[in-house]
């Protein structure tokens, strides 16, 4: 049985990373200041942690000043806020990124909302999802932009495609749903209160999940020679990573796949790297 092809992330990610890296060595020779970043996590979430070192690690090899922001998880959303306002008048900082999820004492819509919408390098002030929804785009979501960047590398052209989404947060399935339709793809968009989903998922010429829950779609629900982007990152009880679904099962039946770890993970963090270029533009 043939196997699918892989979509490989983390290589595609490091050729937008170096690209990022030579655009801004050329701005800083020509006497532009680098581009900087302000990260901001509030908590000792261990896996945010990770995340956020993994940004500033990026931004180290692309040349992009980053400042990090580490506040106790008791921090008021008062003083967060006051916190966001001072980053926006900061003419260092280029993109602001507040690491979620947040403590529940505080309000992640009007946190991110806070910040200047040409700051938001993660894409989701609704200004900017307001764009994006009228075909305006500007700054855009990291994870979705960078599983379309994935798909055109490969020259996936979903134009006429039905693309199922499954997982409808406002980080990923939302946004990823509004780039799919500006590419010109059909979209089904499936969530908590979808009925049948297995229906769904085998219409699926694109089938793209981020759930978060390693046993959300069945490997053999997969339309046979479809593309499969695995967005959910989930810890195994042994240890190591995985995604959505059986990637094992799935690469038996799908033409193109994205391993996890090594797929949209690495993507977004590149991602990130040229929205904080552009914000700096």
């Amino acid at each position: 049985m043939t196997q699918a092809q892989i979509l490989d992330g983390k290589l595609v990610s490091n050729l937008i990373k170096q690209s990022v890296a030579e655009k801004i060595s050329l701005r800083v020779n020509a006497g532009h200041q680098p581009p900087g970043l302000a990260v901001v996590l509030v908590g000792d979430d261990e896996a945010s942690r990770v995340y956020v070192n993994n940004k500033i690690k990026a931004c180290e090899k692309t040349g992009i000043r980053s400042t990090a922001h580490f506040l106790p998880r008791q921090t008021s959303s008062k003083a967060l806020l006051a916190l966001i306002d001072e980053l926006n008048e900061d003419p260092q900082v280029h993109g602001i990124l507040v690491q979620l999820p947040l403590p529940e004492h505080i309000n992640e819509t009007e946190v991110t909302n806070r910040i200047n919408p040409e700051k938001d390098v993660d894409g989701f002030h609704a200004s900017n999802v307001g764009h994006l929804v009228l075909r305006q785009p500007g700054l855009r979501p990291c994870t979705p932009r960078g599983v379309m960047t994935l798909l055109n590398h490969y020259e996936i052209d979903v134009k006429g495609m039905h693309c199922v989404i499954v997982g409808a947060s406002n980080i990923v399935g939302r946004p990823l749903m509004l780039e799919m339709l500006y590419a010109g793809a059909t979209v089904t968009c499936c969530h908590r209160f979808t009925e049948d989903l297995a229906h769904h998922v085998g219409q699926a010429d694109v089938l793209c999940v981020a759930v978060g829950n390693p046993k959300i779609v069945d490997a053999q629900w997969i339309k046979a020679g479809a593309v499969v982007v695995d967005i959910g990152i989930n810890r195994k009880a042994e240890g190591g990573l995985c995604g959505d679904i059986d990637f094992a099962q799935a690469a038996e039946r799908a033409a193109w796949i994205t391993p996890v770890p090594g797929g949209i993970g690495p993507m977004t963090v590149a991602t990130l790297m040229q929205n904080t270029l552009e914000a700096s533009l």
